[in-house]
């Protein structure tokens, strides 16, 4: 008797097994259904390892509602289908590890870092992923206020904790939570109702934007990054921190140009693009006589009007000389 019941077991184990296996191959495929009923099979086994390492509240919750986008991300990298329910365990351990380490020190750290690992490199995720575009579609669909938030977290490299993303916006910590919580719902919504229609070519727009990245670095080593801009942006663009205008075209042009004159050099790690948002996080590279002439890094987050010029741009140290930011050093 006790022979049949393991057999039993085993039986329902290698179904359950099997199943996983199916729905993990359709989700790769494009399916939104499939990987929802992924998540459902395996919500409470994820949301126990969340709480066994976080204990309930709201971080908690949040580790879970970031695993989800994750999984949406990544899950054409899952290469034994049928394990699929201890891949997503791990992603909500690691997170949650990561929430742990964050609140142990008093300087913010990216509250979700994956492996350093071929998958977790967001420009090669855009450019292979088989969901990449009606991703993107749906997010378009989204409003601004809760598009940048969501983008900052889950698709930079250096803008994702919420102490940044919140500096960034000009709001308090506590409505980057909100505004996240509800763009996911808003999101997951969109993602829905866009599953059959055709999508825009992301790959296609990332590579483009990496183009224009280095031709605007290019044209400002030769003294033409005003004239680039006066081509290429809009004629009302803005330099803004957070929700307030603090200048023009005129103030950005000065700032590149005095910084190149100084031999300050940019160079581009990561763009991401949509047709409304695009955002390039550049190294900064300062001479060697002043080390310390600007932050080492800084993201460009571009607003962009309906024709694709650029009509908002804010800049953003994830890591200020001496926990200052300079603006507008760009």
């Amino acid at each position: 008797m006790w022979g049949e019941a393991e057999a039993v077991v085993g039986a329902v184990a290698e179904a359950e097994r099997l199943e996983d296996a199916a729905l993990t191959r359709a989700a790769q495929a494009g399916e939104v259904a499939a990987l929802g009923l992924l998540l459902e099979r395996h919500r409470a086994g994820m949301r126990a390892v969340a709480l066994s390492i976080l204990g309930p509240g709201a971080d908690a919750d949040d580790v879970m509602q970031d695993a989800a986008l994750t999984a949406l991300r990544r899950i054409d990298g899952v290469r034994e289908p049928g394990s699929v329910g201890a891949w997503l365990r791990m992603i909500v351990r690691n997170a949650s590890r990561n929430v742990l380490r964050r609140s142990a020190v008093l300087d913010p750290l990216d509250d979700i870092r994956l492996p350093p690992d071929e998958e977790a490199d967001p420009a090669r995720w855009l450019e292979r992923n088989a969901l990449r575009d009606w991703m993107w579609e749906a997010l378009e669909e989204l409003s601004p206020a809760l598009r940048m938030p969501l983008v900052l977290r889950h698709f930079t490299e250096q803008v994702t904790s919420y102490e940044q993303i919140a500096k960034v916006c000009g709001v308090p910590v506590g409505t980057v939570r909100s505004r996240l919580s509800l763009g996911r719902v808003k999101l997951a919504a969109a993602l829905a109702a866009n599953a059959e229609t055709g999508h825009s070519d992301t790959a296609r727009r990332v590579r483009a934007s990496r183009f224009e990245a280095r031709e605007t670095l290019d044209a400002a080593e030769r003294g033409r990054f005003g004239t680039l801009v006066t081509e290429r942006w809009s004629p009302e663009v803005a330099l803004l921190r957070g929700k307030d205008r603090i200048g023009d075209r005129d103030i950005l042009v000065r700032a590149m140009d005095g910084d190149i004159a100084d031999g300050v050099r940019q160079r581009l790690v990561n763009a991401v693009a949509g047709r409304s948002l695009t955002i390039w996080e550049m190294d900064i590279l300062n001479p060697a006589a002043h080390p310390e002439h600007c932050p080492p890094s800084v993201a460009w987050l571009m607003s962009l009007d309906a024709g694709g010029r650029v009509r908002g741009l804010r800049l953003f140290h994830p890591r200020p000389v001496q926990a200052i930011e300079m603006l507008p050093a760009l």
